[in-house]
């Protein structure tokens, strides 16, 4: 079995795993309802269907992506041809979160696998169910020299990162990822970290508020708030809060009915620490929609909450939750005096028909990637990058980059000895001012 350079094999491996997860998609589906109560719908939408299009799409396109790839040369190099050639890394760790677990753990697989690497992956122990099935698709599809699977949980995690990998691949919090980020450094290797933020949703007066409310509903309660790239915050113009907040409230009871807790269509918290983090967030706040609690099924409704103060839990660290805060602003120093509090985020999102406004606030803010209208919806687009910037991230992934993250460019120059031109070579008197005029020209 020959990973690093049978392009063959690797395009018949991704085969048999489509094969295995589409076979496998209702026991899937059910697993991630068995871990946190994910709705159907958003266990094919968000995890097995986005895996099976990755996949079809890497299939289709591995031998053009592996394919050398000829530059023009320099003139310098007169005469010449120029290659940058694909190779893998080598051993790839990827370490996996709980919140998608079978998407984000099975998409940056794929990408290393097609690049010819041999892979570990690490999926969240909180999310046992899901795990397990992955660990099985796995089994059945890959000769464990090529892909493993290494289940545990923190002290799993940290043995794992004691080793030596020529190429490592973290999603989760900012937090862990300065831990991974740590232990990379002891041996130079790089790295993709897939973190978080508190990512701001701006709307000015121009916006149509009731689409805004119907897509902002959609894109901060889906999985439960639990989405690296959901609106952490509202900022909007002063004067359109009140007519927003009804908009909010009547889109939040169209999506999951007036008995919130009912709602086949509403994921859980994933365990008790994260449910008890949220709900300590509700506390002193004025909570002006949802905001019910039950510790015993790991249940918080979707909840807005109005104008919180910001040195307050819920505006000092990323929710990841079902918790909506809505502040106002007047000027745009205030919106900025909000969002350059915090790091840059992983998403940033505007609402607003005022093309100026809009273009002034994606040159003005560091951000990894957004939406103007809508949110969450960039991410589902493989010809864009997705990745944060600073502390939201380092690296960026999805369709062709996925590929070329977990791959070697090298490049290599192929010289022709018909000609050998003298100038480079010393004794290089009276060799100077032609050189400059040469590399003023190219």
């Amino acid at each position: 079995m020959d990973y690093k350079n049978d392009i063959g094999y690797r395009k018949e491996t991704l085969k048999k795993l489509l094969y295995n997860i589409q076979k496998s998609e209702d026991l899937i589906v059910k697993a991630l309802y068995d871990d946190f109560k994910k709705p159907e719908f958003e266990a094919v939408l968000t995890e097995t269907n986005y895996v099976i299009s990755e996949l079809k799409d890497t299939i289709k396109n591995i031998h053009k992506w592996a394919k050398p790839k000829r530059v023009f040369p320099s003139l310098l190099n007169f005469p010449s041809t120029d290659y940058i050639y694909k190779e893998p890394y080598g051993k790839v760790l990827v370490i996996a979160p709980w919140n998608y677990p079978f998407q984000l753990a099975l998409c940056p697989l794929i990408s290393a696998v097609a690049a010819g690497n041999r892979v570990i992956l690490k999926p969240s122990e909180l999310t046992p169910n899901t795990s397990s099935i992955i660990a099985k698709i796995i089994q059945k599809t890959f000769h464990v020299k090529h892909v493993d699977v290494v289940q545990g949980g923190v002290e799993e995690a940290n043995s794992l990162l004691a080793k030596r990998w020529d190429y490592i691949f973290f999603t989760g919090s900012v937090a862990v990822g300065k831990i991974v980020a740590k232990a990379a450094a002891e041996n130079l290797t790089p790295v993709t970290l897939e973190l978080g933020g508190k990512n701001p949703c701006i709307i000015d007066e121009t916006a149509d508020l009731k689409l805004a409310a119907k897509r902002i509903v959609w894109g901060k309660f889906i999985n439960a708030g639990q989405t690296c790239i959901a609106p952490d915050y509202i900022l909007i113009q002063k004067n359109m809060k009140i007519n927003f907040i009804t908009f909010m409230m009547e889109e939040i009871t169209k999506a999951y009915g007036k008995k919130m807790e009912k709602s086949p269509d509403f994921a859980r918290i994933i365990n008790t620490k994260n449910w008890l983090r949220l709900a300590n967030m509700l506390k002193s706040e004025k909570i002006i929609f949802g905001g019910e609690t039950d510790a015993n099924k790991l249940y918080i409704a979707p909840t807005l909450i109005e104008e919180p103060g910001l040195e307050s839990p819920v505006m000092k660290e990323e929710i990841f939750g079902p918790i909506l805060p809505i502040l106002t602003y007047e000027t745009e120093t205030e919106i900025k005096n909000v969002v350059s509090r915090y790091e840059k985020p992983l998403a940033f999102y505007i609402f607003s028909e005022n093309k100026s406004f809009t273009k002034k606030l994606i040159a003005t803010y560091s951000f990894g990637g957004g939406c103007i209208n809508d949110t969450v919806v960039h991410f589902s687009n493989k010809r864009l990058p997705f990745g944060g910037v600073g502390h939201s991230g380092i690296g960026a992934y999805h369709g062709q980059l996925s590929f070329d993250i977990f791959t070697h460019h090298k490049g290599v120059v192929k010289k022709g000895n018909w000609i050998d031109l003298p100038m480079r070579y010393a004794p290089y008197k009276d060799k100077l001012a032609s050189i400059k005029r040469l590399l003023d020209w190219i």
